[in-house]
């Protein structure tokens, strides 16, 4: 299989008794961090950690709660599954389509970079004026129909889906939310979901679950703004992932074979470790703000 072809992989998880590096949250990171991407033409890969200040929760950060997000093949195998996944994501985007942009998207948003990769699929890049960019993972805001593959707005799926199941997003409010937007809910028995208006097929989020494949132009976008970095005025820098799954840790493998610089910054433990120039330990908002004002 070709690489741009890889599926998502089962995540990898931190091993036991991580703990960062002193020098990681040492005085003078951040700006050793800055000094390093200044002038440099920069690939950005975001992740889950970026968002926490909005308020919507990350996989694998301090306190985040174990789970098992649905796969592809889970989603497909019936309308039990579909029933269970909708009922919670109803909730779930309900909520989280309230949630604004934080300092960090603002200052990715000013980095002046080459490119943007984000794995989130909340849509808060885009709302907070990222260009270029490109969604990886998809967009939580658009419903794909499985068998036309018409696009269609989330935001009219959930008037359906109110309209359908009525009262069902006030009595269940207060769940938690899930990173990937949805809640938990244990009973979704009775939620009705709704078919295709256009052929009657299955319809799914328009984002890339567990076990599906990244579209492979947009994975050879990725790879080509990577190629185009030289080890001389390039860098890729890493914000808020802890880069447990291929779809996005095969990027910074990408550079640091090239011998481009790589920064992470990031909260806890990340796959990429071992592959960073530079690594910051903590949130990425400030340090964001830091790099983009250095840049300017």
């Amino acid at each position: 299989m070709s690489p741009a072809l890889v599926a998502v992989p089962t995540r990898a998880v931190a091993p036991a008794g991580w703990e960062p590096e002193p020098s990681w949250s040492a005085p003078g990171q951040v700006q050793r961090a800055a000094d390093l991407l200044v002038g440099r033409h920069l690939v950005v890969l975001t992740g889950a950690g970026l968002s926490t200040d909005s308020g919507i929760p990350d996989y694998r950060g301090p306190g985040a709660r174990p789970r098992s997000p649905m796969t592809f093949a889970e989603f497909v195998s019936g309308p039990v599954a579909r029933r269970r996944y909708w009922a919670r994501s109803h909730v779930g985007w309900g909520r989280m389509r309230q949630a604004d942009p934080n300092a960090g998207h603002r200052a990715v948003a000013r980095l002046g970079a080459d490119l943007v990769i984000t794995q989130n699929v909340d849509g808060l890049h885009e709302r907070a004026g990222t260009d270029p960019l490109v969604a990886l993972h998809g967009r939580i805001s658009e419903v794909v129909c499985l068998s036309c593959r018409t696009l269609t707005s989330r935001a009219d799926l959930h008037e359906r889906l109110t309209a359908l199941n009525p009262g069902y997003f006030e009595a269940h409010a207060d769940a938690a939310v899930n990173p990937d937007g949805d809640v938990e809910l244990d009973d979704t028995n009775g939620f009705v979901v709704p078919d295709c208006e256009v052929c009657g097929g299955i319809l799914k989020p328009h984002v890339v679950f567990f076990g599906e494949n990244v579209e492979a132009p947009v994975v050879a976008r990725c790879f080509a703004a990577v190629d185009a970095l030289s080890p001389a005025d390039g860098a890729v820098l890493v914000a808020g992932s802890s880069l447990a799954v291929m779809s996005g840790l095969r990027f910074v493998r990408r550079a640091a074979r090239a011998g481009v610089p790589v920064v992470i910054v990031n909260r806890g433990w990340t796959r990429g470790d071992a592959l960073a120039d530079v690594r910051v330990q903590g949130g990425v908002a400030d340090v964001l703000t830091t790099v983009a004002d250095a840049r300017r």
